[in-house]
């Protein structure tokens, strides 16, 4: 049985102080929340967040780390560096990472390895391009990235690894795939993992959805049977909006 897991990534987002106010807001008002919680702060406010969080039903995530896991890498972060503030889950392969900062593939399996070597988890992001989209390319964009980001992982592992999907054309556009659209590449999605892992384990598998998740449309995207969770961008930035999301249902 799989459980929804809803997470906020807080991007480039917020000073320390707007952090702890926000990360107090969240901690009192999913204290009753029935789902799996996560918040991704920024590097400069992991430990202010992961304080205010401590003993709480939230978990502390990171937005990215190195490839390494120490040595003479100036303004990276490493896995170690996040293992020793707290930090339960790292987010790889988000989209801004691919295509802004030109992360490829083979690069991001590094990171997700590294990772689960160091006994945290991951959420491992796949989706396509408009352009990818428009080509009807969008499931083989997205087989690509899970295949070879997840190169090298044991079944054993795969417990610790959740993918988000997210169709970058929706990322802080205002769009978002239709709850049918999203569920078909989800299913899709965990079809390739079955190929690879397993029915039991793509049946375990959680897959978040994340491109302009709200409060108006969290609910419909859930109710999916191959949606379990999201990964929110803009809308985790406030409690007022990140809440009932979070509270669906």
């Amino acid at each position: 049985m799989r459980n929804y897991y809803i997470a906020g990534n807080w991007k480039m987002h917020k000073t320390r102080a707007e952090a702890a106010e926000l990360a107090k807001a969240l901690a009192a008002q999913l204290k009753d929340g029935k789902h799996k919680y996560l918040v991704a702060p920024t590097f400069t406010s992991l430990e202010t967040v992961g304080a205010l969080i401590k003993g709480s039903n939230i978990l502390l995530g990171a937005q990215n780390c190195a490839p390494e896991e120490q040595g003479a890498h100036t303004g990276e972060v490493s896995v170690l560096q996040l293992k020793d503030l707290g930090v339960h889950t790292v987010i790889l392969g988000h989209s801004e990472r691919r295509h802004i900062y030109k992360e490829d593939d083979e690069l991001i399996n590094k990171k997700v390895k590294l990772v689960l070597k160091h006994g945290l988890e991951v959420i491992l992001c796949v989706g396509e391009l408009l352009e990818e989209r428009e080509a009807r390319k969008a499931e083989a964009v997205c087989e690509t990235q899970i295949v070879k980001g997840l190169a090298g992982v044991a079944a054993a592992d795969l417990g610790r690894i959740t993918i988000a999907y997210e169709p970058v054309w929706a990322i802080g556009t205002g769009k978002t795939a239709t709850p049918e659209d999203a569920d078909a590449i989800h299913a899709y999605i965990r079809k390739v993992v079955e190929k690879r892992y397993g029915a039991g384990a793509a049946a375990d598998l959680i897959i978040q959805y994340g491109g302009s998740v709200k409060p108006e449309n969290a609910a419909q995207l859930m109710a999916k049977e191959n949606i379990d969770g999201a990964l929110v961008g803009g809308a985790a930035l406030k409690a007022d909006t990140f809440v009932p999301i979070a509270k669906f249902g």
